[in-house]
């Protein structure tokens, strides 16, 4: 639902054709960049979620900025690169009848969303809660030796209760029961919930889970399916493929070595896909004002000031990535598909939410410092009053200069700090602060300056911080996945210096498909492994590399 604004959509083409000519006037970075934000994160652009028209709109409006300013495209299209994704899945055809009754869609049940696309029909069996533990000497299954052409009902609890310390806690995932009953021979999988301390699952329809081979179900209400005897269900979920968009400009000073200076422009649209801290009910736009929309405005008018500047000892690409809250997949694409030759980029800056700098003490974070020997330096050397600068050393960070520093390239991130407006509705242009944008752009001109050299940086390896990616594990295998990988299994886009993965010799580029007896089918089916093991567990771990299987001997 959109928030209440009245929007003239005409009157507001004309602002902004306005706003692009105004641009190129004698008015100050933080007032030009204000500007922008207002029309970034303004409910016409809808929360610019990539693969969405709304984001089409936002980069008609970087892409014709880039042009004003004199930059040329550099995009596969112009300023613009474009890449498939995929958004999620959408219901199709979707039946289901017990014993003659027809339960409603949504109201009554969901599909899952590793749910196979098929139809099923047959008598139905209940299995209690699907699960087979040799090792405890438990099995819901010994009394069926076979499945076959029957639909199983489990519950999504387990004998002993949904808690941490359930002996069963290793035979939790509702995912691998199900494959279990697919494996005894199950044509579907219908599931029910009549534990009271069971959550029951999410319909997300937005993550980028591999599915099983037969249909499953979640009915709410478990006795519309106890006591009966029979079943028909189809089962259709569609995917939703998108395209991305990257807007890139280019400033070619006919020198050696080139800069990239980056910033994602994306956000999370109406909440609907993930990403949303939002709890109410009604779908509201997510405007993004700090992010990302604060460091857009901050990429516009930097390539307008650089342009115009006397940095012509260096080229400079600036790109407005798109997919970042997906994944980081504008940045992906580009550093697999990239339109310069990154071994001639000598480094890469990003801005990412650098429109809150708190005024109580004027704290920035500068991340990737350890990402050349030069960058210490380089940042002790420029003192823009009152900023605090804060550093860290690893070039991993869930934003876009992972992707560089994965390429060997030397990295900076700069970020003014998450606050109580982050992914929700209310991060609106009102509470930037703009003085304080024009602090930071100040200090990134500054950085530029001291490096106006035709040179490239000495890249460095950093020790990645595992608090800044996935959620916590009693271990770590150390390898950073390619989230735009859509085969079968989990591919690795990086590995940590001095973790498991390198020890045992896993490359970037491997796709892991087995850890231990757990298949690897998707990210979720690695993160549920993970948890399965301790701190001095040795195991083994399955990689295709070029086609071949591959086995290591893994110790956590």
């Amino acid at each position: 639902m959109l928030r209440k604004r009245s929007i003239n959509h005409a009157f507001l083409a004309v602002v902004i054709a306005v706003t692009i000519v105004s641009c190129t006037s004698q008015e100050s970075p933080a007032q030009n960049m204000k500007k922008h934000i207002e029309y970034l994160a303004s409910d016409a652009l809808e929360g610019r979620e990539a693969g969405t028209e709304a984001e089409k709109k936002a980069a008609t409006y970087i892409s014709s900025h880039f042009k004003t300013a004199g930059l040329e495209p550099r995009g596969t299209n112009g300023y613009y690169q474009d890449f498939d994704f995929l958004m999620g899945k959408n219901p199709g055809e979707v039946h289901l009848a017990i014993d003659g009754n027809k339960p409603e869609l949504d109201k009554d049940y969901f599909v899952m969303n590793f749910s196979a696309n098929g139809e099923a029909s047959g008598a139905l069996v209940n299995v209690g809660f699907g699960i087979e533990a040799p090792d405890l000497g438990y099995s819901d299954f010994a009394n069926y030796s076979s499945l076959n052409e029957k639909i199983a009902v489990f519950s999504i609890s387990s004998p002993d209760g949904i808690h941490p310390h359930s002996k069963y806690i290793a035979y939790h995932s509702i995912k691998d029961r199900v494959k279990k009953a697919e494996e005894k021979g199950a044509s579907a999988v219908i599931l029910i919930n009549e534990d009271p301390t069971a959550a029951d699952p999410e319909k997300n329809y937005t993550d980028k889970i591999a599915r099983v081979g037969i249909p499953v179900i979640f009915i709410k209400d478990a006795s519309l399916v106890n006591e009966k005897e029979y079943a028909k269900l189809r089962t259709e979920l569609i995917d939703d493929n998108r395209k991305g968009r990257n807007v890139i400009g280019w400033i070619d000073n006919n020198a050696s070595y080139s800069v990239i200076i980056g910033a994602h422009y994306d956000h999370l649209g109406y909440g609907r896909h993930g990403g949303s801290l939002y709890r109410g009910e009604e779908d509201r736009i997510h405007n993004g004002a700090d992010d990302n929309a604060s460091g857009t405005a901050m990429l516009i008018e930097m390539a307008g000031t650089i342009r115009k500047s006397s940095l012509k000892n260096l080229n400079y690409l600036f790109i407005a990535f798109s997919g970042e809250e997906k994944g980081l997949l504008g940045a992906n694409y580009f550093t697999k598909n990239p339109t310069i030759d990154l071994e001639n980029v000598s480094y890469m800056i990003n801005m990412d939410m650098v429109g809150r700098l708190d005024t109580a003490d004027y704290d920035i974070a500068i991340n990737g410092v350890g990402t050349s020997p030069v960058w210490d330096s380089v940042i002790r050397e420029i003192n823009i009053p009152p900023l605090n600068i804060n550093t860290t050393e690893s070039g991993v960070g869930p934003s876009d200069q992972t992707a560089f520093y994965l390429s060997d390239i030397p990295v900076l991130h700069f970020f003014t700090g998450t606050h109580e407006n982050y992914h929700k509705p209310t991060d609106d242009p009102e509470f930037i602060n703009y003085d304080g944008m024009k602090l930071v752009f100040d200090f990134i001109m500054e950085v530029n300056n001291a490096l106006n050299k035709d040179v490239k940086l000495v890249f460095a390896k950093t020790k990645d911080d595992e608090s800044r990616k996935a959620p916590r594990f009693a271990v770590t295998l150390g390898i950073i996945p390619d989230y735009m990988f859509d085969g079968g299994g989990l591919k690795i886009d990086g590995v940590s210096d001095g973790k498991p993965a390198a020890t045992a010799g896993l490359q970037k580029g491997d796709i892991l498909i087995q850890i231990g007896d757990y298949s690897i089918d998707d990210i979720y089916a690695y993160m549920e492994a993970l948890g399965r093991f301790k701190k001095g567990d040795k195991v083994s771990v399955v990689v295709m590399r070029e086609g071949q299987k591959k086995n290591f001997e893994v110790r956590f």
